[in-house]
């Protein structure tokens, strides 16, 4: 009877308050979609890019909003606090998913600038400025959170899980810059070898968010991911060494290669991004073996 009457008193105060709108918080969700969405119309109108990374960012332009607005919505209508009760802290999740809208919006910023801007392409321009916007007004929010209301994450706000977000934000870099492997047989080995702890990463932020699930898996959770973690510092090991012998062997950057773009560039990026996750993915490692930082040591 308890728990029926701490839940009845929950829904009770699920009521539609628009005044959140109106809050420091509202107002930052309300620029993040609005730039985000301007962001991506812009890009939409202009054209498909030549590479992967135009899809990445128009994904990034249309995710990060979606999640905002849905946030936005569940605390408009008080939902957070049945969701909280139920199964999730919903604090850590919205700040978690605010350092993780900032980390994309950021990074495509960056990238398209990188790739798109010139003196000459005002249309381009005018793009670049809303992205960098929308990646300001993020950054703002988690400023707000960590310094400002200086908000303890439980997980994916906290260290433990923001680093499983890192490796999977690294590993989406990895297969957007992924080119010129497929006459290769060792490469499309490492390419396997990126791919096999990808999928796992989002089950293992989603258990452990969702704290009611985490406590009916068969399984010791944490256990598993010291595995994980073992088994992702290997592969990455290999693939740290074998993409760049079979890639650069003979192949030396060529001189005609802009400083912006070029598939050589494009193919050092993926190197460069295997060296940094084989970094998370150690560090992860080493702190839950330590147990510090807020990692469970198995």
């Amino acid at each position: 009877m308890g728990i029926i009457n701490s839940i009845k008193e929950t829904l009770s105060k699920a009521v539609f308050t628009p005044s959140t709108l109106l809050s420091g918080r509202g107002g930052l969700h309300m620029a993040q979609i609005l730039l985000s969405l301007v962001t991506f119309l812009l890009s939409a109108f202009r054209g498909k890019g030549t590479h992967s990374y135009w899809n990445y960012a128009m994904f990034t332009w249309a995710f990060c909003p979606i999640m905002t607005l849905i946030i936005t919505i569940i605390e408009m209508f008080k939902l957070d606090i049945i969701l909280n009760l139920l199964c999730m802290d919903w604090p850590d999740f919205a700040t978690g998913m605010a350092m993780s809208s900032t980390l994309m919006t950021v990074s495509v910023a960056i990238t398209f600038v990188n790739f798109y801007a010139c003196l000459k392409c005002f249309y381009s321009l005018i793009i670049c400025l809303f992205a960098i916007l929308a990646g300001v007004v993020y950054t703002l929010e988690v400023v707000k959170d960590k310094i400002c209301d200086k908000k303890k994450g439980s997980y994916l706000a906290a260290l433990p899980g923001f680093f499983k977000v890192l490796e999977a934000f690294v590993s989406c870099m990895i297969f957007v810059s992924l080119t010129g492997f497929r006459d290769k047989p060792a490469l499309i080995i490492c390419v396997i070898v990126y791919i096999i702890p990808f999928p796992i990463l989002p089950l293992i932020i989603a258990t452990n968010i969702l704290k009611k699930l985490k406590t009916c898996l068969p399984f010791n959770l944490d256990r598993f991911v010291f595995i994980f973690l073992v088994i992702s510092v290997v592969l990455y090991i290999f693939a740290a060494i074998v993409w760049p012998i079979f890639m650069f062997r003979n192949n030396p950057r060529p001189s005609d290669c802009p400083p912006s773009y070029c598939i050589w560039a494009i193919q050092f990026m993926v190197a460069f991004f295997t060296y940094v996750n084989l970094i998370l993915f150690s560090i992860d490692l080493v702190f839950t073996l330590l147990g510090i930082c807020g990692f469970k040591r198995t």
